[in-house]
């Protein structure tokens, strides 16, 4: 609603509720005929793309819907091949495990040849030769026999002292010459040293282990990766100890250790101890066999005790070779039951690849069925769907027309449901919502009717009375519209009017309807009675401000009524009114004297029927200049108008 504070703005706003739709779109027409063609083109287009009862809308939507299942097909299906890819390199990655196992193996053997081998010649040397606890030769011929099984053999980096510290790379045949040129030496020359020997077998297996761990991976997507760990430590720990057990045969044999041989025992003692707990830790189940190995070998506890001996380094009275071959014997036997279990890490290991492998051909299987049915069902999901949609879109045609009659429908019923409930009274009815009553403390209630109405309708017949009633009350309502005021209803020739409800607006609701009274007295001299042409209607109008108490009355036919003093007061002032005059109440001449801007006269003292004595004033109209006045002060706003009404969409 639009509010009305004084004649001096409403000459330029009043009208607009009386200006026709046609002379709006004409005028607007005019001037932007061009880019409305433009624009309604543009949306009439966007509008086709979405709605399914166009052809293009119905085309996109169905290309809508036949991508949409597609995209997650798709998305499987490259999940799928990726999968395939990755099953695929598992596998490899799981068969470059195995492979790497029997290289392990091979390379393992002749790790272990070499480690008796530098045995039995450091306990030739030891002995000076005396002695020998196993033919030299054959030692030779078992060593041989491994490196022959080798399928592949690597380009091994070995340092040599002999040649100032030069590096040397050795492949099969070289190294074999080097071997043999090395077995020579020592079987000619009786002045080869411990030092030299040991140092050219370890430095031989160092190499050879070096390059068998670096070439294992553990880190690999299977579980196979501690198992290869175990592997590694495990023949690490018996080079260690190996090389431990030479360091022990020197104390024996030569009934004590020098400092750097001795300090060389005991590290390659701790490494050795070390290497093996974190070789038994990876593989759990090998600890069990290491306990049933060590209670079952008898010379373990001696081995323990010859191995406390020689880290205390006592010097011996003399050089036992007895006990060099004892301990030599029992560390020989010791290495060996180790090289057991590392037989069994690899054969673990076999296992595990086996079961790994066998898992990845289930799951390349597995894969390879579910991109074949995927396939296969894409194009029967894509016509299924298509069919669906086709006759979704029939639906939804069907919908779209029935929902715009209904929408239709709705508009009307909720601007009739509007004008007789105040907007936010009906919208709470409509979400079925209970509505309380509201208690209003400053409302200014407006009451007018027909002077004589009661001999107008006995002259009249009933249906010019309905058609006079219905036509000043049409122009009334147009005419309120103006203002913030909201309509009662009317009963016969009363007419009754509220401001600062339902929606309270602070203090103007004395001047809205003191405005609006002085409009509608001023429009209804428009009207005629009847049967009489030359006579004006009369209304007599009485305004009274207070408070009130607003809320839904009814079930079957909801009214939104007003209680309370103030709407008897206001009938009274009607009531006890004059023609073509507006009679208030001092209570809202007092209200209008605060707002300022309005004339009033002072009326006097009367009678009030159930009230008594009251004080009130007539409001003759609003302070202004210019303008034209009739005989009540009024500017005559609609005196060459006549009303032209709105029609409900």
């Amino acid at each position: 609603m639009k509010s009305g504070t004084g004649l001096a703005h409403v000459d330029s706003t009043v009208s607009i509720k009386s200006v026709s739709s046609e002379d709006v779109s004409s005028s607007a027409a005019a001037g932007n005929s061009g880019w409305r063609k433009t624009w309604r083109g543009m949306r009439c287009c966007s509008a086709e793309a979405k709605n399914p009862a166009f052809k293009r809308g119905r085309q996109i939507q169905l290309l809508q819907m036949i991508v949409l299942p597609f995209i997650p097909i798709l998305a499987l299906i490259v999940q799928t091949s990726f999968e395939m890819i990755d099953i695929v390199s598992y596998r490899k990655e799981v068969t470059e495990i195995e492979n790497q196992v029997t290289m392990a193996t091979d390379l393992g053997k002749v790790v272990t040849r070499l480690q008796q081998e530098r045995s039995d010649v450091a306990f030739f040397i030891y002995t000076n030769g005396s002695i020998l606890r196993r033919n030299l030769s054959e030692g030779f011929l078992l060593t041989d026999r491994a490196l022959e099984n080798i399928s592949s053999w690597p380009d091994l980096t070995i340092p040599t002292p002999n040649d100032g510290g030069r590096v040397t790379w050795l492949n099969m045949s070289e190294f074999r010459e080097e071997l043999n040129d090395f077995r020579q030496n020592i079987m000619s020359d009786s002045s080869s040293t411990f030092k030299d020997v040991l140092h050219w077998y370890t430095t031989v297996n160092g190499a050879l282990l070096d390059h068998l761990t670096n070439q294992i991976k553990d880190a690999n997507k299977s579980g196979v990766w501690r198992y290869l760990l175990s592997f590694k430590n495990m023949l690490k720990s018996i080079e260690s100890l190996d090389l431990s057990s030479v360091y022990g045969i020197n104390y024996y044999g030569r009934s004590v250790l020098n400092t750097t041989s001795y300090i060389l025992y005991i590290q390659h003692d701790i490494v050795g101890k070390e290497l093996l707990n974190s070789s038994l830790h990876y593989v759990p189940k090998l600890k069990m066999m290491y306990r049933d190995l060590t209670r079952g070998m008898k010379d373990y506890g001696k081995l323990k005790l010859w191995s406390a001996i020689i880290r205390n380094n006592t010097a011996l009275p003399s050089r036992n070779v007895t006990m060099a071959r004892e301990y030599y014997e029992a560390m020989a036997s010791y290495v060996d039951e180790l090289r057991k279990l590392q037989d069994r890490i690899r054969r673990i290991i076999r296992e595990e690849v086996q079961k790994v492998l066998a898992q990845a051909d289930r799951m390349e299987t597995f894969g390879i069925a579910i991109l074949i049915v995927v396939l296969i069902v894409s194009p029967i999901i894509i016509v299924l769907v298509r069919n669906a949609v086709a006759t979704i879109q029939m639906y939804a045609v069907h919908l779209a027309h029935k929902a715009k009659e209904l929408k239709r429908e709705k508009r009307k019923s909720d601007s009739l449901l509007f004008q007789m409930l105040p907007p936010t009274v009906a919208t709470q009815l409509k979400q079925a919502q209970t509505v309380p009553a509201e208690y209003y403390s400053a409302v200014t209630i407006f009451f007018s009717d027909i002077v004589g109405f009661t001999e107008i309708a006995a002259e009249c017949t009933p249906l010019e009375v309905v058609s006079f009633l219905n036509s000043i009350y049409r122009m009334f309502d147009e005419r309120i519209e103006c203002y913030d005021v909201y309509k009662i209803e009317t009963i016969g020739d009363s007419y009754m009017v509220a401001s600062g409800l339902p929606v309270k607006n602070g203090n103007k609701h004395a001047s809205e309807i003191a405005t609006m009274a002085l409009d509608l007295l001023d429009a209804s001299g428009c009207f005629s009675i009847p049967h009489k042409s030359n006579e004006p209607v009369q209304i007599r109008v009485g305004i009274h401000t207070g408070s009130v108490v607003a809320g839904i009355v009814g079930t079957k036919m909801p009214r939104y009524c007003l209680f309370g003093d103030t709407v008897n007061t206001a009938s009274r002032m009607e009531s006890t009114g004059d023609a073509l005059k507006i009679h208030i109440s001092a209570e809202m001449n007092e209200a209008l004297a605060k707002i300022g801007g309005f004339k009033t006269e002072h009326r006097g003292l009367i009678d009030v029927k159930g009230k008594g004595l009251m004080d009130t004033y007539w409001l003759t109209c609003k302070e202004r200049t210019g303008g034209v006045a009739n005989s009540y002060g009024e500017v005559a706003w609609y005196a060459d108008m006549q009303p032209v009404y709105l029609k409900i969409v």
